[in-house]
């Protein structure tokens, strides 16, 4: 379940994590129709969820979602996410040089 926190202020709850939410490109359009944040949006989740609970939370696929940027890194899809985590989507589409730059220029390796 993710808690939208409208005034940017964590929630000190008993089992709650807060971290930084971006999406990229394609992924801001999807997220948009669907009301959801996608800039430096501050997202409340249950701890113990994964990178993968997250995409799933926010009605996306797997298969929408190249890659997953943990803090700046290409993270793994069954990292749990931690509060005061930054995590970004990066959809599939993303030109060449910001593959190498990210990190994520194989995709053997990513996710």
């Amino acid at each position: 379940m993710i808690i939208f926190e409208s005034d940017g202020s964590s929630i000190e709850e008993c089992g709650m994590a807060t971290i930084t939410f971006n999406a990229f490109s394609f992924l801001q359009k999807k997220l948009k129709s669907k009301n959801l944040e996608y800039v430096n949006a501050k997202l409340s989740i249950e701890q113990g969820t994964t990178a993968r609970d997250l995409i799933h939370q926010m009605d996306l696929t797997e298969k929408e979602v190249e890659a997953v940027m943990l803090n700046g890194k290409v993270g793994l899809l069954d990292t749990i996410l931690q509060n005061q985590d930054r995590v970004a989507f990066v959809p599939h589409g993303t030109p060449g040089p910001y593959r190498v730059m990210l990190g994520f220029k194989n995709p053997s390796r990513v996710l």
